[in-house]
């Protein structure tokens, strides 16, 4: 009838003998987490919102906040105008990156990246591979100080020498190989860098 077991319902029959009905109390329930935001806060932010910036993003309006003095975090922020139906629960947009079939054919698509690691202890390196998108082989790998334009070049020209032409290169959107006029924005397909 409690939805309880039989184990659960001995431990609060004991707890109210011993304290009586401060036994049955959830002690969880009872204190607030040292962590937790203050009511008001949340009052005040809220008032906020709907007073003047209603129609902000929750990202904008969070970045405004913290430099009003405010510290709590973008979930608190997001969590807290949503409970009062100040913005719209999202739905969860698809994964960041979404896979990409390999190519068909052997030599059809290049794919190179550096990778940092302490390859020996003590020392870091940049390892370049040049390899395959079809077949997944390895076709030059080689350590650098660091990754760059010289680095990409050579990765490249051995694999002309030795494995002939390619149709076309993947890379990640490094500054040696692609323009980015934008912080975290699109790269150029007009201003090319040298590699490019």
């Amino acid at each position: 009838m409690l939805g309880v077991c039989d184990r659960t319902f001995r431990r609060y029959i004991h707890r109210y003998e011993e304290r009586g009905l401060d036994g049955l109390l959830d002690k969880r329930l009872a204190q607030a987490s040292s962590r937790c935001t203050p009511v008001d806060e949340g009052i005040a932010l809220a008032q906020k919102y709907e007073g003047r910036y209603r129609g902000w993003s929750v990202k904008h309006f969070h970045s405004w906040y913290g430099c009003d003095g405010g510290q709590p975090s973008f979930t608190w922020v997001k969590n807290t105008l949503q409970s009062r139906g100040l913005v719209p629960k999202t739905t969860r947009k698809g994964t960041h990156r979404s896979r990409r079939d390999p190519s068909p054919l052997r030599g059809m698509m290049l794919h190179q990246d550096g990778s940092t690691h302490e390859w020996v202890p003590g020392r870091k390196w940049d390892l370049i591979v040049t390899m395959d998108d079809g077949t997944g082989e390895h076709y030059r790998m080689f350590f650098v100080q660091e990754e760059g334009t010289s680095s990409s070049f050579q990765g490249v020209r051995d694999v002309i020498l030795h494995e002939g032409l390619f149709s076309s290169l993947y890379t990640d959107r490094g500054s040696h190989y692609w323009f980015t006029p934008e912080c975290g924005g699109r790269v150029s397909k007009g201003q090319l860098t040298q590699f490019g």
